[in-house]
């Protein structure tokens, strides 16, 4: 099949335009040309136009789809399956916010005033999280696409942090630990286990009083969960470290929690985007990575060899689906090539 511009534009849907620029820019050019010379569209450019019109859809900018594509081959199959998953997160998304409207409706229909919670929760799932998520993003937000499924369940989690902080209970009583564990496995559930999700989500959470207002998680809830979950972490280490090694580590761990979030964020970014370990943006990641385990590790080598032990053999020390082995191996890698550049290099 040999496609004019003009026709291609019409059987695509986009403008004669668009298919100018995106050949302006090296994106797509025609790899054909007619006997009276006119450029034309073969079937693989066809197939590189689906990745690029695909990967805009998953958010990916114009100035970096180049770099995808110049990158390891991107199967179409893999892609087209992953639209196929983007469009059922999609359509159960709208398929909530319909079953909330649907409500609302029936309520108004029958001379009823809507429940103001029940409206305020729809308005939210109508505006709050487009100030925060794209719509591919909302779209692998289970949080969000199933909300009504889990909203319960978050409830209750809620009410036993609460009845233990009544009761004055202890973050290190193993009931406050065993809750925080369940917590944070649930947080993995309900972000697809992604650090950008949870990044912005943990924004929005801190940005929107209306948030902690409607789902009771408070400032004081949050700081409960995480000593809860600090004490799980130290119990772990005291089966690697010495008296005065657990002492700086207990004085240290959790100082700079808030900065691991938007981190793994940005490492998950970049990892998404292709980038390779040894590229200038891995070793900035790599550097300030260092910099926060050093926070609570030390300086002396050997005490931070004993907790890369506990962080490679324990899993409990890892936020559950957050920090894969994938990532690991990111950092891992860009550590050694930033090594490897500060060691002095042989004579000529």
């Amino acid at each position: 099949m040999l496609l004019k511009i003009g026709e291609l534009a019409r059987r695509s849907g986009l403008t004669v335009r668009t298919l100018h620029h995106y050949d302006g820019i090296g994106l797509l050019s025609p790899s054909a040309r007619s006997d009276a010379g006119y450029r034309l569209y073969n079937e693989a450019d066809i197939a590189r136009l689906h990745r690029i019109l695909a990967l805009r859809r998953f958010g990916v900018a114009l100035a970096e789809i180049g770099t995808y594509l110049s990158g390891p081959d991107l199967p179409l199959a893999s892609l087209v399956e992953r639209q196929i998953t983007m469009l059922t997160q999609q359509i159960a998304q709208a398929d909530a916010l319909r079953n909330r409207l649907l409500r609302l409706q029936g309520q108004l229909d029958q001379g009823q005033h809507p429940d103001p919670a029940d409206w305020l929760t729809t308005l939210e799932h109508m505006t709050m999280y487009d100030n925060y998520f794209t719509q591919e993003e909302l779209a692998q937000l289970p949080l969000y696409t199933e909300a009504e499924k889990v909203e319960g369940e978050w409830q209750a989690l809620v009410a036993e942090v609460r009845a233990l902080m009544d009761a004055g209970t202890s973050p290190a009583d193993a009931k406050a630990r065993s809750l925080a564990k369940r917590w944070m496995a649930t947080v993995a559930r309900d972000t697809d286990a992604n650090p950008i999700l949870f990044a912005k989500l943990n924004t929005m959470h801190e940005q929107e009083p209306a948030v902690q207002e409607r789902t009771s998680v408070t400032s004081q809830v949050m700081s409960f969960i995480l000593a809860a979950t600090r004490e799980n972490q130290l119990a772990v280490y005291e089966r690697y470290l010495d008296a005065d090694e657990m002492a700086f580590v207990r004085a240290n761990l959790g100082k700079r929690n808030a900065e691991w979030p938007p981190l793994l964020a940005r490492v998950r970014t970049a990892m998404d985007a292709g980038s390779a370990p040894d590229s200038p943006e891995a070793q900035a990641l790599a550097r300030d990575w260092f910099d926060l385990f050093r926070s609570y590790a030390g300086d002396h080598p050997a005490t931070q060899h004993k907790i890369r032990q506990a962080l490679e053999n324990e899993p409990e020390l890892k936020q559950p689906g957050m920090v894969d082995e994938r990532m690991i191996g990111f950092i891992r890698a860009a550590m050694q090539s930033l090594q490897s550049m500060r060691r002095p290099q042989p004579a000529p």
